[in-house]
């Protein structure tokens, strides 16, 4: 009877990208059945929270607090600007709600401290987003808890989004006003390249750092303990006039000895054929691995193809849909879903230090 059970999902603001909400309504066993938001938010919050609300014949309700209360609900999607994350999640649980929520867990280390320390108070179950189903990354993972690598040594991520994110480094004009964050975010919500939404600005580790973190949290079984990073303004204006990076590379060191390594950027629509590149690679006792992350795939070509449609296109790709099975599952047997608060918080420590690293030109402990 349990694992029929529909699960009731209210959503607390829907203003970055809306992929989150509608993987959860597009799996059978979740129902999304309100819109919430605190009523003093802009009005390009509520423009946006009751377009999305409108589309699925759903109420918008500017009272989060009144929503939690009186709408019956099994869990909570947030998918607010960075900064409000962790504040919608943790009033949520608070309430007796499981939570999902949007990468990054938070702009601050202290808030994702808050929002573990709820999770476990409240008992409820915690969903990071994260890409950790995609076929390439199940396949990495079964070789390697396999042995068919031996005994794991070492681990690389390349993480390239070809993506642009406003004007190129280098095209603001003498008397020019730096680029604002978060206009500049709120334009490019039109393409999607508006990640890193929210007033305070993030460079691409913050923003995009949960991906390939988690690849290596989850084919590896264990901690970072320290990293030493090099952080960069390469490509975007917004992110120079910001002070944040687009371009970062990251050496880890793990718990077993194994060593790790990531390079994250986003690179500009110039630079790739396709949405970037993105490799796992693994070195095992026995042998080694490299594992394109957007295979499998096919190329596409049609007459009056935009010219900035990726021509390339993933196949067999389930993952969000695998994410709410996971979620599902959790919820049913009370186990832990793929990538769950400690997680997320963990991760954001090793964002956080990486970040910090850049900044002094030091290795730096992980705090935990």
């Amino acid at each position: 009877m349990a694992e029929s059970k529909t699960f009731r999902a209210g959503v607390l603001s829907v203003v970055k990208h809306d992929y989150l909400p509608r993987a959860v309504a597009a799996h059978p066993r979740f129902e999304l059945v309100v819109v919430a938001d605190d009523a003093d938010q802009p009005d390009w919050v509520h423009e946006r929270n009751q377009l999305f609300a409108g589309e699925f014949g759903i109420p918008y309700v500017r009272d989060v607090t009144g929503v939690l209360a009186e709408h019956d609900l099994d869990l909570a999607v947030v998918s607010s600007e960075a900064e409000r994350h962790c504040d919608l999640a943790i009033r949520a649980a608070d309430a007796g709600l499981h939570v999902i929520a949007d990468k990054p867990m938070s702009t601050r280390l202290s808030e994702c401290d808050r929002l573990l320390e709820a999770v476990r108070r409240n008992n409820v179950k915690f969903l990071l987003w994260n890409r950790n189903f995609l076929p390439a990354v199940i396949q990495a993972n079964e070789a390697i808890q396999s042995g068919a690598i031996g005994e794991l040594h070492a681990i690389h991520v390349d993480f390239y989004f070809s993506k642009d994110a406003g004007p190129p480094k280098g095209t603001r004009q003498p008397g020019d006003p730096p680029i604002d964050w978060l206009e500049r975010q709120l334009e490019a919500h039109a393409d999607g390249s508006d990640g890193g939404l929210g007033v305070k600005p993030m460079g691409e580790l913050q923003i995009e750092g949960i991906y390939p973190l988690g690849y290596i949290r989850m084919l590896t079984g264990v901690d970072v303990r320290r990293v030493f990073a090099r952080t960069a303004t390469h490509f975007h204006q917004a992110n120079v006039d910001n002070h944040v990076d687009d371009l970062a590379t990251v050496s880890l060191e793990l718990d077993h000895g194994i060593v790790g390594s990531l390079c994250i950027g986003r690179i500009g629509g110039a630079s790739h054929p396709d949405i970037g590149e993105i490799k796992i690679h693994a070195i095992g006792s026995k042998g080694g691995l490299v594992v394109t992350e957007a295979r499998p795939e096919v190329r596409i070509h049609y007459r009056g193809q935009p010219p900035l449609e990726f021509k390339n296109e993933r196949i067999a790709n389930e993952n969000d849909f695998l994410l709410m099975d996971d979620f599902a599952r959790a919820l049913d047997t009370g186990r832990e879903p793929i990538l769950n608060a400690q997680n997320g918080r963990d991760i954001a420590a090793t964002v956080f230090a990486a970040v910090e690293s850049g900044k002094t030109g030091q290795p730096v402990e992980v705090t935990y």
